[in-house]
C-alpha cells in the first residue's frame, strides 16, 4: 500500500514540485528526505520512484514519527533523529551512496500551527520551542536560568535583534521579580514592551518575532545541525546525485549558499597563490541555481514568500577535505 495522503492537505509543502523535479534523477535510486515533517515532500518523491527505489526519511519530531508510522510502503523507512546523524543512519544500513537528499529547513507548518509546541505568536501556549520535546531544555526552562549577557548574544546572533539589550534586560528583570515566563503570550508581551513602538519597522510583524526565532534556533542548534548535515550529505552523494535545500531565512540560506559555493569553487580558497590548475582541488559540487516560488504559489501559500530552493549536483571528483 502506498503512503496515505490524508495528512498533508492543510500543510502543502513549499516549492514541492520544483524540489522533487530537481532531486529525482534516477527512479530506482536511494533518496533521503532529511526533514519528513508530515510527509508532503516524501509523498511526491515516492510517486517518482519505481519498485526498486528507496526513500529514507529523517525527523527529530515525535509527531513526525507518529505520522510516518501510518505509512505502509516497502520503499519507505522513517528514522527519528537529527539530520546531522545522516552518516550514522546510512552506515547502519550499509548504504555508501545515495542519489539525492532533500532538506526543508526550519520549523514546519504543523509545528507552527500547534500552539502547544510554543513556536508561534499566533496563539498562546506553553513556552517550549523544542523540535523534539523529549530532549533538552524548553524555552521556559532556559529563560529561567540564562543571564543577560548570554541572552543578548543569542538574540543578536540568531535573531538579528536590534534591541537585544533592552529585550534581554526586560526578560531577566521579570524573572527576578518572581514572574517566570511560562507561556508564549508572556514572552511576546515582555518583548513588545521593551521595543519602542516608533522603532518597529514592519507594522505587520509582531515585535517579538525575532526573539522567538533566535531562541528557537539556539535551543535546537539549527545552524550547527545544517552545517553537519551538509557535510554528511556531500560525503554520501554519488556522482550525478542532487542536493536540494529549501531555506526560509537568511541565516539558513547563507550557510547553504556558502557551502555550495565553496564546494563548487574550491580554487577560491587559495586566493592568489601561484598554483597551476592541475594542483587545485576539483569541484565536488556543481551549482544548479536558486529557485523561488512563483505567483500562484505565493498567492496560495504566504509562507512561500521567504523560501529559497538551492540545488547542486555532485561531480565525480574524489572525496577529500572540504574547501
Amino acid at each position: 500500500m502506498a503512503a496515505p495522503n490524508s495528512d498533508t492537505g492543510a500543510h502543502a509543502p513549499v516549492l514541492a514540485r520544483e524540489a522533487v523535479d530537481a532531486l529525482v534523477t534516477d527512479p530506482a535510486g536511494i533518496y533521503v528526505d532529511a526533514t519528513f515533517g508530515r510527509g508532503g515532500h516524501a509523498r511526491l518523491i515516492l510517486e517518482r520512484l519505481t519498485a526498486a527505489g528507496r526513500l529514507i526519511a529523517l525527523d527529530r519530531d515525535p509527531a513526525a514519527r507518529v505520522a510516518a508510522h501510518a505509512w505502509q510502503d516497502p520503499r519507505f523507512e522513517f528514522v527519528q533523529c537529527e539530520f546531522s546523524r545522516l552518516g550514522q543512519v546510512l552506515a547502519g544500513r550499509s548504504i555508501t551512496r545515495i542519489n539525492g537528499l532533500l532538506a526543508d529547513l526550519g520549523v514546519s507548518s504543523p509545528q507552527i500551527d500547534d500552539a502547544q509546541r510554543g513556536f508561534s505568536l499566533r496563539g498562546d501556549g506553553p513556552l517550549d520551542m523544542r523540535m523534539n520535546p523529549e530532549q533538552g531544555l524548553s524555552a521556559a526552562q532556559w529563560l529561567a536560568q540564562v543571564d543577560v549577557i548570554e541572552l543578548k548574544r543569542v538574540l543578536r546572533e540568531y535573531g538579528d535583534e536590534r534591541f537585544a539589550a533592552p529585550v534581554a534586560k526586560a526578560i531577566v528583570a521579570r524573572r527576578e521579580n518572581g514572574q517566570p515566563l511560562l507561556r508564549t503570550a508572556d514572552l511576546a508581551a515582555v518583548v513588545a514592551g521593551a521595543i519602542p513602538f516608533k522603532s518597529r519597522k514592519d507594522a505587520l510583524q509582531h515585535p517579538a518575532t525575532r526573539t522567538f526565532q533566535a531562541i528557537r534556533i539556539f535551543l535546537n542548534q539549527e545552524l550547527a545541525e545544517i552545517a553537519m548535515m551538509l557535510d554528511a550529505a556531500l560525503a554520501a552523494l554519488a556522482p550525478g546525485a542532487r542536493l536540494a535545500v529549501i531555506s526560509f531565512h537568511s541565516l539558513e540560506d547563507r550557510i547553504v549558499k556558502r557551502f555550495i559555493d565553496a564546494q563548487a569553487h574550491p580554487e577560491r580558497a587559495y586566493g592568489r597563490l601561484p598554483l597551476r590548475e592541475a594542483q587545485l582541488p576539483r569541484p565536488r559540487l556543481r551549482a544548479l541555481g536558486r529557485i523561488v516560488a512563483g505567483a500562484p504559489e505565493l498567492e496560495a501559500n504566504p509562507r512561500a514568500r521567504s523560501a529559497h530552493l538551492r540545488v547542486a549536483e555532485r561531480t565525480d571528483a574524489p572525496p577529500g577535505p572540504a574547501a
